[in-house]
């Protein structure tokens, strides 16, 4: 028991911890009070914030194709590896290298497809990609590409995040941390994924070590968007909307109490997912869309989880404010058959994602949208299995730009004469990265969060801005 003037003494060392300011909630909070970093300056996570500068594109649509698809099939042509074909490389060409799986010296493999100009500006394309080509003068393609990782979850967590270690936050995160959301009803940033799970996982779109709100909501692909979306019957919105408002003031009295921004996070995912109830039926009921926006996309049912799908919903999300939307697709792993499964990859991506450019820049939101379309890395000249397979290659692959003020009908930096290592202007994922939040008016050197005693940025300690790809 407690006698009366232990109470007091106990409760006098309390308020003096707590109210001035040296205990571990009065340290966090005059931390956060002196911190001027966007999280610190607002009780809302995903107000807007200036950029720091002018910026040329607002929103980000990054069309992320997991499994590393093979740019000696789509967009980098080797007349010389054709001719190549079934003989070993030059050993003085792999002195010093490992791939992930085969033994370097294996027979070299030529293309499995042609290719032709395409556009005014004659960019070379494969014929896997009609659809690609007809907006090939909207390109900006990197056929310079390069990054450390060489395996398929260190590799995507690297594109995604700027590390290949688990725990950093997404590009996606980043980008709302630094812009905010425009969105009242739906999330800052929002995932969509279509065949199988990537193998990166969550960490693709994660918000690491920065409040929760910037992290990636994933959408499911048919029923509620998000899981327990619609209340269980009997507990109507009046009830919710009541419950919500009590737990809202608890909330508010913790962050005022404790300073932490992950209540403001969580406040803010209670008000979203209510707001959401309304707006997300809307959002996902793509029979209010004509049928020639449909045909464009090549949607044959709109209640289909597809690839197709998730662009028209990328669109819809965009259209409503959303700041990142990003779509996964983990299906271009061709260790082998590759003949078959790249050509059956392209039947289920190209068509739509030529389509989401066609159809942003007919709405005119494609100059100030930023569209993404790449993998972790490429495929190895070399041949893996019998004759039709190509391991990892992360010394060289190729992506492609479009929107946002990149420069359209663009081909950025090349190969050797096989597809084995870039001969000029390289474009490392830091490199990228930091273009790409220039592009967002960001400076990649600027946006920073402090961590663990130390300032953390996207690029980390790396990268420049490639000014090439800027138009």
């Amino acid at each position: 028991m407690i006698m009366h003037h232990e109470f007091r003494s106990q409760l006098a060392r309390r308020w003096f911890l707590r109210d001035c300011g040296v205990g571990l909630a009065g340290m966090a909070l005059n931390t956060l009070l002196a911190d001027d970093s966007p999280a610190a300056r607002s009780s809302n996570p995903l107000a807007l914030r200036q950029p720091h500068f002018a910026p040329k594109a607002k929103r980000v649509v990054y069309l992320f194709q997991a499994g590393a698809p093979s740019h000696l099939e789509l967009f980098d042509h080797k007349p010389e590896l054709a001719k190549l074909d079934g003989t070993l490389p030059p050993a003085d060409l792999l002195k010093g290298y490992r791939a992930a799986f085969i033994n370097p010296n294996s027979a070299l493999l030529g293309p499995k497809y042609s290719f032709a100009p395409r556009g005014q500006c004659g960019m070379e394309l494969s014929e896997l990609l009609p659809h690609t080509a007809k907006i090939a003068d909207d390109l900006c393609l990197i056929r310079s590409m390069h990054t450390e990782a060489v395996n398929h979850a260190p590799g995507q967590i690297m594109m995604n995040t700027g590390a290949q270690q688990f725990g950093r936050p997404s590009f996606g995160a980043w980008t709302l941390y630094g812009l905010g959301s425009e969105s009242d009803d739906l999330p800052g940033y929002v995932v969509l994924s279509s065949a199988k799970g990537t193998s990166g996982g969550a960490s693709n779109y994660g918000c690491g070590f920065l409040p929760a709100s910037y992290g990636g909501v994933p959408f499911r692909g048919t029923g509620d968007p998000i899981l327990y979306l619609s209340n269980p019957q009997g507990f109507d919105q009046l009830a919710q909307r009541a419950s919500l408002d009590s737990l809202r003031r608890l909330n508010e009295m913790a962050l005022a109490d404790a300073g932490d921004p992950e209540i403001a996070a969580r406040i803010q995912s209670y008000e979203t997912a209510f707001r959401l109830q309304t707006s997300a039926p809307e959002l996902m009921d793509l029979a209010r869309e004509p049928q020639q926006v449909l045909d464009l996309y090549g949607i044959q049912d709109v209640n289909e989880s597809s690839y197709a799908r998730n662009c028209l919903l990328a669109r819809r999300l965009l259209e409503r404010g959303v700041r990142f939307v990003q779509l996964f697709h983990e299906a271009w792993d061709q260790h082998a058959d590759l003949t078959n499964g790249i050509k059956r990859n392209c039947g289920n991506t190209d068509q739509a994602s030529a389509a989401l450019v066609q159809d942003l820049k007919q709405r005119g939101l494609l100059d100030d949208t930023l569209v993404i379309w790449g993998g972790e890395f490429g495929r190895t000249p070399m041949v893996q299995g019998t004759n039709d397979g190509r391991d990892h290659h992360n010394r060289c692959f190729s992506i492609w730009l479009a929107g946002g003020s990149v420069r359209g009908g663009h081909v950025h930096g090349e190969t050797d004469a096989i597809g084995f290592n870039i001969a000029r202007d390289p474009v490392h994922v830091h490199d990228l990265n930091a273009t790409l939040l220039h592009l967002l008016g960001l400076d990649h050197t600027r946006l920073t969060y402090r961590y663990q005693g130390r300032d953390f940025r996207l690029t980390d300690v790396h990268g420049h801005v490639v000014r090439d790809l800027l138009a």
